[in-house]
């Protein structure tokens, strides 16, 4: 598997990431390795928030969201999925597969990381990764925090907004990343965001991670994926653990998912028992840690201090 690594000066002076990489080796699964970013933040022994991100982003995506919960204790871990951020990216759009991005980061979190007790928040891909690792690995995690994501089966058909973009990115010679942030914004971003977006990408031979990924989503009802998520719903359906809808209120590509996890999941059905609500953030897009990310952070606060 052929790999490209980002150099370091395309991440000098990011605006509001002061947070210093980490990496890990782990297995490419071809029989080789690549190396995986990190940040982290907060007090070691505080408990641990994994906070994943999704398409086309990276850790950055969450920067407000870390200095929230780092500051009221909470031990944030922030990976970069393979093929984005600061981690190695596979040259061939067929090196990535759903199955292969739920082991990459796996072997990160579990193998390298050895994280416990772990409150997953989960956005975009990082539910449908995350997700699946938590149906998987239950004993891992204490929480769940569903964020603008879901976990299709292509049983249901897929928002015309996201069947757009899915044949955008297969179609079009060149992908602007920044532009696609910005257009699951309601902020408009400033420039220094906007290329902290692109830092990832010097060129078009290092997006085969963000061209792969929509067409990785099991949008028809025989994709490979597909079973395997409808068996994760099957254990969501007596996830009994707490669970957190916190979905914005301008989001035309999950927001749907938000019902569903409100009245399937035994552990978001039960929350306001424990006199926790499921917080709708207002006046935010898809990417809702940059439209309101203090308040994305604020809410996840609030949900771990509140269920020991």
């Amino acid at each position: 598997m052929r790999m490209l690594r980002t150099p370091d000066d395309r991440f000098a002076d990011l605006p509001d990431f002061p947070f210093e990489p980490r990496y890990a080796e782990i297995p490419d699964q071809v029989g080789g390795t690549l190396r995986m970013a990190y940040v982290e933040a907060g007090p070691a022994d505080g408990p641990v928030v994994l906070c994943l991100h999704g398409e086309p982003s990276w850790s950055f995506l969450y920067r407000h969201v870390i200095r929230v919960m780092a500051a009221e204790g909470l031990r944030v871990i922030a990976p970069d999925l393979v093929g984005f951020g600061r981690s190695d990216k596979p040259t061939e759009i067929n090196d990535h597969s759903y199955a292969r991005h739920i082991e990459w980061t796996r072997s990160l979190v579990f193998d390298a990381l050895d994280l416990r007790d772990v409150t997953l928040v989960g956005q975009d891909w990082g539910g449908l990764i995350g997700l699946r690792l938590a149906v998987a690995h239950p004993g891992r995690f204490a929480r769940i925090v569903a964020a603008n994501t879901g976990l299709p089966t292509g049983d249901f058909p897929m928002p015309e907004t996201w069947m757009r973009f899915r044949q955008a990115v297969r179609t079009s010679p060149e992908f602007d990343v920044a532009r696609g942030i910005q257009s699951g914004c309601r902020t408009e971003l400033p420039e220094a965001v906007r290329a902290a977006y692109d830092a990832p990408f010097p060129d078009e031979s290092f997006k085969a991670g963000p061209r792969a990924m929509p067409g990785l989503v099991p949008a028809e009802p025989d994709d490979p994926e597909a079973q395997p998520n409808r068996d994760a719903w099957d254990v969501l359906r007596g996830w009994d653990k707490p669970f957190l809808v916190a979905f914005s209120d301008q989001d035309p590509i999950t927001g749907p998912m938000a019902p569903l996890f409100l009245q399937l999941v035994p552990g978001a059905a039960s929350l306001p028992q424990a006199g926790l609500a499921h917080p709708t953030i207002e006046g935010a897009g898809h990417f809702l840690q940059e439209d309101e990310g203090e308040r994305l952070g604020r809410e996840i606060v609030t949900f771990v201090r509140g269920t020991p």
